[in-house]
């Protein structure tokens, strides 16, 4: 198949379920907040439930992936994007906003595996690496949509969850026309998330989850902390998020960096900054220029390690491509659900800048783990 042909809706369709499903939640949440009188360990609490349907699902996914082929999953995930952000525009209470969350999360597992596996699938072997990273460089591409949405429609979160949907629908169509409907000719080993397989590969899993964590408070939390400590307009609140998006896009790099650099000096450089990030929000919350400055370290470094172990993920299970992003992904969602819940709590408890100063140090310990 052609590059372009596979790439694009891929790149679109993890726009929509990791941009505008899941990570949209983070910008928009001050007005769901104040919409049902949340607390922030509520808000936590909901923020948590995305990646928690995700870990059910990513291990859904990987074996069904490996049984039946990429289609049907990638599919699934569209349709659980679709309803899910359906459901939270029409929410009514925090129990209907949370279940659609669950399903908004759940789509984010259901789409990782299957594209991995689709491009071992149809895209030859010298680019798939390239077609990992930049697919899942349209989270990027997803972010700066809803910052764009949160500029023109602020505070109508309901309006702009609806348009999110409508684009869902016309992905989830593009998808369902380009992704082949025949059996592909080549097999997988059967996918299974077994202890065993994950003995096998100790450092990709501590470290997975230890990015995970130390990523979840920035993308819940970040735009909160700024708005109650520095005197921004709405518009450049909504361009703090767009610029997470716009230098998120130059993860679709990552698999050139990864092979001008390697896989450890890498992840080191990369969970370094992405450690520095929150630690500036710490710093000086209402200073705008350092703000965006963390935004941008934050949007590239976050971005790119999702990226990075998909890419580790492949090579530690060289016979699965599904696997490869199943356990690695898997691991993350599991950080980022302790770690979203903790940081709830830790806001309320011990606010904003300490919380933040404990999650950037959290990244950039993690750095130093060996990948290999």
């Amino acid at each position: 198949m052609k590059f372009t042909k596979l790439v694009f809706p891929g790149v679109t369709m993890i726009a929509v379920t990791y941009g505008l499903a899941r990570y949209s939640y983070g910008l928009l949440l001050p007005n769901i907040h104040a919409a049902f009188g949340m607390s922030d360990l509520v808000s936590g609490i909901i923020s948590s439930l995305f990646y928690l349907a995700y870990c059910f699902t990513i291990l859904y996914s990987t074996v069904m992936t490996s049984r039946k082929g990429p289609r049907q999953m990638i599919l699934l995930a569209g349709s659980f994007a679709l309803f899910g952000l359906l459901i939270i525009s029409g929410a009514r209470s925090e129990w209907t906003l949370a279940l659609g969350v669950l399903l908004a999360g759940g789509s984010t597992g259901l789409v990782s595996p299957p594209y991995g596996a689709a491009i071992a699938l149809w895209i030859k072997e010298p680019l798939q690496g390239k077609a990992n990273t930049w697919i899942n460089s349209g989270t990027s591409i997803g972010i700066v949509v809803t910052g764009m949405a949160a500029i023109l429609l602020t505070p109508h979160w309901r309006i702009t969850y609806l348009i999110y949907a409508a684009i869902a629908l016309i992905v989830l169509i593009w998808n369902y026309k380009i992704i082949p409907q025949e059996e592909p000719s080549l097999r997988f080993e059967q996918g299974r998330l077994t202890l065993s397989a994950l003995k096998g590969s100790p450092s990709i899993v501590i470290g997975s989850i230890l990015m995970g964590a130390s990523s979840a408070c920035f993308w819940t939390f970040s735009r909160s902390y700024i708005e109650v400590s520095g005197d921004y307009t709405n518009l450049e609140l909504s361009l703090f998020w767009i610029v997470i998006g716009l230098f998120g896009t130059l993860s679709g790099l990552g698999g050139a960096v990864i092979e001008k650099i390697g896989l450890q000096a890498a992840y080191t450089i990369f969970g370094v900054m992405m450690g520095i990030a929150p630690i500036l929000l710490a710093v000086a919350p209402g200073d705008l220029l350092l703000a965006y400055t963390a935004a941008a370290l934050f949007g590239i470094a976050n971005l790119f390690m999702c990226g990075l172990l998909i890419v580790w993920g492949i090579r530690v299970f060289s016979s699965n491509a599904s696997l490869g992003i199943g356990v690695p992904f898997l691991m993350l969602s599991i950080g980022q659900v302790i770690g979203s819940i903790l940081a709830g709590g830790l806001v309320g408890g011990i606010g904003y800048a300490l919380t933040f100063g404990i999650y950037g140090i959290v990244s950039i310990v993690a750095s130093f783990l060996r990948t290999a």
